[in-house]
């Protein structure tokens, strides 16, 4: 049986757990970076180009209707005014910005897979705990400096390689692995450390490595980085392997 002791401070694991949702997980979340702003941006925009031409078309029917028939009359004018309403209210709310699918984060050039991955983390932080949440807000500072850095390197470069596994491949298992593991057990000690304690101290990790790495592209030292093989220390969530974890838990 669980002592008091244990029981208050699973409790308090899961206030704190609830409160990083609610914060992360209403409707208008700030973006945690400025590749995933602008992708944002860019699909409001859409929204709205569809509802002006949607009530272009409508007052362009409205009119032509009315010069057929000689005026629409007080009932033809309520009836434009209503589907003028009803377009705004499903245009603007669909379609709605999904996100990106994993598997395709690293596809596209780099600002591209830069932002489709902040987009992904952003999606993921109401199911995270509270340290890790904050740890994903200062990823997406990072991921919008290193793109940056990025976007002047040859794609083709092993350390441009290794940088987008890191942050297209290895940096979203992590989380996946993470959330692969039932909330129940995701406050439980194994190995003297609980999962929701390994995927803070993963994405500490990671987030040292990409504060390395940017500093060393600024440095232009592409041989030093080239060779850095710790990136695949961290494939696949490694950090969240432990040796009581289950084959769900792991990669």
């Amino acid at each position: 049986m669980a002592s008091p002791a244990h029981d208050s401070t699973r409790t308090l694991a899961e206030a704190r757990q609830s409160l990083a949702r609610q914060r992360a997980g209403g409707r208008r979340v700030a973006s945690i970076g400025r590749g995933s702003a602008e992708l944002k941006a860019r699909h409001l925009k859409g929204k709205l180009v569809r509802v002006m031409l949607a009530l272009a078309g409508i007052v362009i029917a409205a009119m032509v209707a009315g010069t057929i028939i000689g005026g629409i009359g007080i009932e033809g004018l309520f009836l434009t005014v209503l589907a003028g309403l009803t377009a705004m209210f499903i245009l603007a709310r669909y379609p709605r910005l999904k996100p990106p699918v994993q598997a395709r984060l690293n596809e596209g050039d780099v600002r591209t897979m830069v932002a489709r991955t902040e987009l992904w983390l952003e999606s993921q932080r109401p199911a995270l705990p509270a340290p890790a949440v904050e740890l994903v807000d200062q990823l997406g500072v990072q991921l919008d400096a290193l793109g940056l850095q990025l976007e002047g390197l040859d794609p083709l470069q092993p350390a441009a390689v290794e940088v987008r596994k890191l942050v297209g491949e290895h940096l979203p298992e992590m989380v996946s692995s993470y959330r692969r593991i039932p909330a129940h057990l995701r406050q439980e000690d194994r190995g003297g450390r609980t999962p929701d304690q390994q995927l803070a101290d993963g994405l500490g990790k990671i987030s040292a490595e990409i504060d390395q790495v940017t500093r060393q592209l600024a440095a232009g030292d592409l041989d030093k980085l080239a060779v850095r093989g710790r990136f695949l220390d961290y494939k696949y969530g490694g950090a969240l392997e432990g040796p009581d974890a289950s084959p769900g838990e792991q990669s």
